[in-house]
């Protein structure tokens, strides 16, 4: 991926892709759990250098190249259980299939730090990923799921723990694996879904992304 070309342009006649991060737009939700997917546009937009701030299909876009492929970036700004608005305008829109519509979020099932790709497949409980599905059709598109951790304790409010913020090492951890996300991304996009899988899915708590062969 070293020769890779990865540059803003203008014309937006051709989009391919749709990489949609999610979580909830206002500085109270800055560095929760629940905003795990913001972390990794955060991290995307620095890699990539470009401001992911054009309002555009109820979110924040920024229109990138990826190997040639015309890509677009996505922060939908309808809080996360109204995500699906921003996907489905989009999609259709640019008439992008949802094999082509990449979306990270958060995974509470997932240790934190752990990083899993899949091709499609439920819910599982997360309210942006349901109304995704709701709006496209279909469950089948590809996920990247960022692992920030089980609840504490059963009787915990699972509520209060995706809005709880990082801390510590976990927050370094996440910082680590919303870069790893990104390198994710590029991947599978421009090598495919099976080598994105066998190189990240393996990606562990502390795992930098420099150091995935």
């Amino acid at each position: 991926m070293k020769n890779m070309i990865l540059n803003k342009f203008r014309n937006d006649n051709s989009i391919g892709w749709l990489v949609v991060f999610l979580g909830n737009p206002g500085l109270k939700y800055r560095g929760t759990r629940h905003n795990a997917g913001f972390m990794a546009a955060e991290a995307m937009s620095k890699k990539l250098g470009v401001g992911i701030n054009r309002l555009r299909f109820k979110a924040l876009t920024a229109q990138v190249d990826i190997d040639g492929q015309k890509v677009l970036l996505m922060m939908p700004q309808t809080y996360m259980n109204l995500s699906g608005e921003a996907v489905g305008q989009a999609a259709k829109f640019y008439k992008i299939s949802p094999e082509h519509v990449i979306v990270v979020s958060d995974d509470v099932a997932l240790p934190l730090g752990r990083l899993r790709i899949r091709k499609g497949g439920s819910a599982g409980g997360h309210n942006g990923l349901k109304n995704i599905i709701q709006h496209l059709g279909t469950d089948q598109f590809p996920r990247m799921r960022m692992g920030v951790g089980a609840l504490p304790h059963p009787d915990y409010d699972m509520a209060d723990w995706v809005l709880s913020s990082f801390k510590n090492q976990d927050a370094e951890d996440m910082e680590k694996l919303a870069e790893t996300v990104c390198d994710a991304v590029i991947c599978y996009i421009s090598e495919g879904t099976d080598r994105a899988m066998n190189k990240f899915n393996s990606c562990q708590r502390g795992d930098s992304h420099l150091d995935l062969k």
